[in-house]
């Protein structure tokens, strides 16, 4: 016997059952994200409804995965992880075909895959990245442009394509701002890199930014670091500025929430960084939103006369 399902929002007629685990899959997303990250929270209800939908399934997925190689059970061999790495990719690809998971997170990833056009040309070099943290503990530069690419620089473009998804010239749009997309997405890696070089090199016996031993880091590569986060993080800003205001507004904020956290990183030393984790907080936050709010959605200039320090 069908049972007609009721949605927890108001809607026309009756529900149909896969709805109704649509709603719980995206929700499912959703909890992920939350439990997560607090930064990306803050920035993602900026984003309109939908768009958010899909950005929070593309990154909770992306969190499953970290979660596999990051966070394995006690007992787990790095081939258990490596399978688990494999068998989810190929859930993916499957549940992209199909259109549906028994897994919620990848269900809703899938979902959002087929409507925004997400394809293997980005989940294929994301699960690859995801291998290498299994594989490889210290970076050369060759290696290192992979992997940021494969971990960092496709979910930018994950993202970009769920937000120009309903938008008429998406095709061309997602053409002039893919750079932008993947030079954001890179400072955000790179940034996550030297919040966390003594947490990585302690916990997790991983080195990735050249010339940076968490045992003994080299200040004039942590300047050297920090100034190419600057670069990336200015080289994305025209992007950010011509993307879609349902996304823009949202998108200026983690911009600007970067550029904050690599100004305090400046001012601390490598040392002092690998003992303490450094946060932007709340307040800070809040305020970093309000102004992009006021701004439209144009980020500041990174920088001394920029958004760097400027929220401190």
């Amino acid at each position: 016997m069908t049972v007609w399902l009721q949605s927890a929002t108001p809607h026309r007629g009756p529900r149909r059952p896969d709805q109704q685990y649509d709603d719980v899959a995206d929700a499912s997303a959703s909890l992920v994200i939350r439990s997560y990250s607090s930064s990306f929270g803050l920035a993602s209800r900026l984003l309109a409804p939908d768009v958010r939908v899909d950005v929070r399934n593309v990154y909770a997925l992306v969190r499953v995965a970290d979660e596999i190689v990051d966070a394995p059970r006690p007992d787990s061999t790095p081939a258990d992880q490596l399978a688990a790495l494999d068998a989810l990719e190929a859930e993916v690809a499957g549940a992209t075909a199909s259109g549906s998971s028994a897994n919620l997170v990848v269900h809703a990833f899938a979902r959002t895959a087929r409507r925004c056009g997400i394809g293997a040309d980005l989940t294929g070099p994301f699960f690859a990245s995801m291998r290498t943290d299994v594989e490889r503990t210290v970076h050369d530069e060759e290696s290192l442009a992979v992997y940021v690419h494969g971990s960092a620089e496709v979910v930018g473009l994950m993202c970009l394509r769920a937000f120009l998804a309903d938008e008429p010239r998406a095709a061309e749009q997602y053409a002039l701002l893919s750079a932008g997309a993947q030079r954001l997405g890179a400072a955000f890696q790179k940034v996550n890199f030297l919040r966390d070089l003594g947490e990585d090199g302690d916990l997790l016996g991983r080195t990735y930014l050249v010339g940076l031993d968490p045992r003994d880091p080299d200040e004039r590569a942590w300047r050297r670091w920090l100034d190419d986060v600057d670069a990336d993080l200015t080289a994305a800003a025209s992007a950010v500025t011509a993307l879609p205001r349902s996304s823009r507004l949202a998108v200026c904020t983690a911009h600007d929430l970067f550029a904050e956290l690599s100004a305090r990183l400046r001012r601390t030393t490598a040392a002092e960084a690998c003992a303490q984790r450094v946060r932007v907080p709340g307040p800070v936050k809040a305020r970093l939103a309000a102004r992009a709010l006021l701004a439209d959605g144009r980020p500041r200039r990174v920088g001394a006369a920029g958004a760097a320090g400027a929220a401190a």
